[in-house]
């Protein structure tokens, strides 16, 4: 900083001595024109007067050169000259420097910089979800009043950071992760009213194992986005349930669709997940999934409940989230029951999914009837 406040006097210092410059040019023409007059009216008198001797050294039978010589003299203004500029017109030059400058300056040096022995704000959580990592962080100094957030994160094998979020929320889920790949973490914070940034927290490493969500490709119905986490429904006349590319969903985790777009709504539209695949079918409202309708309402293994959700909307985000209640045996074989919670618009439905075989994964999907439904799965 020193440097750079150095650079910046010197820069300064150039911009006005070009200003003296200048006005040092335009000032000196004048007196320039008048040495110039000056100089050509000494010259003057001295040819004159180099003349006169001549003339003078002439005997009496050359009065011609005599008389050229008084013509020639009445004719040019010996006394005659140019006017001089007073003092007030000559530029004189001064420097004037503002005196409560350095009084401001030194009001700003003396409050600039801070020492801290760490960081307001550190990583508390890394926790590994497909595709991604979600981060979490805290405050670890009460007394500072925290605006935003920037969270910050490279590859292990790379020297440049970059922005991942900047808010006021305290966690974020970076995506596009690749898998078994260890990245490093950092955050910081800004106060509230001010434009820098506190010191980094420590950076932490973390990774994936878990493969991203992806829908599968090859329906006609459903363009897909060049990661195939984006789904949007075409004007085809076809109806089928877009399913995922892999049962890529286990206990525990939180699942995710946020609907970008919507289209007309349909009772049969259906969002949520499935034991497997089938695909003779045009909804997941059916036996061995649960999902929520475009109108709010939830099914289970194609059985409406009671409780419902708000309607989906444009910028709704729908969640599942899945545990393990029970695991028994009975004269049928073994079953599965879980404990799900679908959210949706701050409200959340709670109810027990019974499954007749154990599975360690489940697969998700969706089917729109209408074309303009836009839905990203994380």
């Amino acid at each position: 900083m020193k440097t750079t406040v150095s650079k910046m006097l010197d820069d300064r210092l150039v911009t006005l001595m070009q200003q003296v410059d200048l006005i040092e040019h335009e000032s000196i023409k004048p007196l320039d024109d008048c040495q110039k007059l000056l100089e050509l009216g000494v010259s003057t008198a001295d040819g004159l007067l180099c003349e006169g001797e001549v003339a003078l050294s002439c005997n009496s039978e050359d009065p011609q050169k005599l008389c050229n010589f008084t013509n020639k003299a009445l004719h040019i203004q010996l006394d005659s000259l140019p006017e001089v500029p007073s003092l007030v017109e000559v530029p004189c030059l001064s420097a004037q420097l503002d005196d409560t400058f350095l009084a401001i300056a030194r009001g700003h040096i003396s409050k600039h910089g801070e020492v801290a022995s760490r960081p307001p704000v550190q990583i508390e959580l890394l926790m590994e979800r497909p595709g991604g990592i979600l981060v979490r962080w805290c405050k670890v100094d009460e007394d500072f009043v925290a605006q935003d957030y920037r969270l910050q994160y490279r590859k292990t094998s790379s020297g440049h950071f970059e922005d991942a979020y900047v808010g006021s929320e305290s966690e974020f889920i970076v995506l596009h992760i690749d898998p078994n790949v260890d990245y490093q973490f950092r955050v910081c914070t800004r106060g509230d009213g001010r434009q820098e940034w506190s010191p980094w927290s420590v950076p932490q490493l973390g990774h994936t194992s878990l493969l991203p969500h992806e829908w599968s490709p090859g329906l006609d119905c459903y363009s897909l986005s060049s990661r195939r986490n984006i789904a949007l429904r075409n004007d085809s006349p076809q109806h089928s349930v877009l399913y995922s590319k892999a049962a890529t969903y286990y206990l525990g985790q939180t699942l995710t669709f946020r609907v970008e777009t919507t289209g007309v709504p349909d009772r049969r539209d259906s969002i949520g997940v499935c034991v497997g695949k089938d695909d003779g079918l045009d909804s997941l409202q059916r036996d061995q999934a649960v999902c929520i309708s475009s109108n709010g309402v939830v099914y289970v293994n194609g059985k409406e409940m009671t409780n419902q959700l708000p309607p989906i909307a444009p910028g709704s985000t729908i969640t599942f989230d899945m545990k393990l209640v029970s695991l028994a045996a009975n004269n049928e074989g073994s079953h599965q029951r879980r404990r799900v919670t679908i959210g949706s618009a701050n409200r959340e439905v709670v109810f027990d999914w019974l499954l007749e075989q154990p599975c360690d994964s489940l697969y998700f999907g969706c089917s729109f009837f209408h074309q303009g439904w836009k839905v990203v799965v994380f």
